[in-house]
């Protein structure tokens, strides 16, 4: 059965409702939610600097954004509780008005976006920020510190603490998909819970992976994995040998065909 987020992301990129896609993930840990009433917030957000946009036609406009966002609301990144699980999922970023970066980076995208401003997001190593092209110009915002604006130096420098020794080049400022965007909350939440062992939650997580990208081998390694530990044998040898098809040369060929025996022996002594 096709979930509602596998329906919202099965249209062209650029038509993927990012926000609406990343509340339907968010379901799966709130299943309370109603994410077309935190679409009407964004909406009510931005109707509320539409006018202050389109009275002040010189760069630059992103600058109403970030007023709002984090002198008006009061948004901010979440740094001493980094790794929670809700600072990834967009419902809880929006109530708590706390968040990683790329989910305070989705935000404020759908604000610009609804006041017509050509923001696009950008997935640096450890750190997510947005970009904003206007004529000959280009910004980059990082709305995880209040929307500071960035030069590419910046952008070397904030990489370098995130990510370590990894070298920079101006590739890495180059704009991001949609999907990739979900793909990279997906992924954060992914490690979240596989890290706290919370194999429960990680599931669905991986689950919705798959139905983003289904070309991806790791997540049905992942998935395959969880239900092996779960005790689901049967599900877990489909998952795995269909990611040995997709990665015939996986370095971890030995150690999925050794999980796949150990299933096939539970299942075997079961009947």
């Amino acid at each position: 059965m096709t979930t509602e987020f596998a329906a919202a992301v099965s249209v062209p990129d650029d038509e993927i409702d990012l926000a609406r896609a990343a509340l339907l993930l968010a379901r799966d840990a709130y299943p309370e939610i109603d994410p077309d009433a935190y679409v009407r917030q964004l909406d009510m957000w931005a109707s509320s600097i539409r006018g202050a946009v389109e009275s002040r036609p010189s760069d630059p406009l992103f600058g109403i954004v970030t007023d709002l966002l984090f002198d008006r609301l009061g948004f901010r990144g979440s740094e001493p509780d980094y790794s929670d699980p809700r600072n990834s999922y967009l419902n809880q970023v929006i109530d708590r008005r706390r968040g990683l970066p790329i989910a305070l980076s989705v935000i404020y995208l759908e604000i610009g976006w609804r006041v017509g401003l050509p923001l696009r997001g950008v997935g640096l190593p450890g750190h997510f920020i947005v970009r904003c092209d206007s004529g000959p110009r280009t910004w980059f915002i990082d709305p995880f510190h209040q929307g500071g604006v960035l030069d590419e130096e910046d952008c070397a420098r904030l990489m370098r603490r995130t990510a370590g020794d990894l070298p920079f080049s101006r590739r890495l400022l180059l704009p991001v998909t949609r999907r990739q965007i979900l793909a990279r909350m997906l992924h954060n939440l992914r490690a979240t819970y596989v890290q706290r062992d919370m194999l429960r939650e990680a599931q669905p997580v991986i689950e919705r992976l798959i139905e983003l990208d289904p070309a991806l081998s790791e997540p049905l390694r992942d998935l395959g994995l969880i239900h092996f530990r779960q005790g689901a044998y049967r599900r877990a040898i489909d998952l795995l040998e269909s990611y040995l098809g997709l990665a015939p040369d996986t370095d971890d060929i030995a150690s999925i065909r050794q999980v796949i025996g150990a299933a096939r022996a539970e299942m075997a002594r079961r009947n």
